[in-house]
């Protein structure tokens, strides 16, 4: 279907697959408590979501748009979710659907 349908000059369409946060919070006052991600729907727009990230003193919560899709939780798939060495790392990438007919 690719080589029918597309070439260089009439690429296929972009999509995004998953995303890769990595965070640095070197200068955190309680090192004990992990940072925290929540994830809420776009008021504007449904096929985003705002991804808040949450730290505490002395940093100030960040939120990215991301695309609004379901998440792959397994870590055979590449999710990572850890805080390490004052590294948050948030990996992840979006459930593929396959076509069946």
């Amino acid at each position: 279907y690719n080589q029918t349908h597309y070439d260089f000059d009439n690429p296929p369409p972009k999509t995004v697959q998953g995303y890769k946060f990595n965070i640095f919070y070197p200068d955190l006052i309680d090192k004990r408590s992990t940072p925290e991600y929540f994830l809420e729907a776009c008021q504007d727009n449904k096929d985003f979501a705002i991804l808040h990230f949450h730290a505490g003193p002395p940093y100030e919560d960040i939120a990215f748009k991301i695309v609004s899709r379901e998440w792959e939780y397994s870590h055979r798939h590449g999710f990572r979710c850890q805080f390490a060495n004052g590294i948050f790392q948030l990996w992840f990438h979006f459930k593929r659907y396959r076509y069946r007919r």
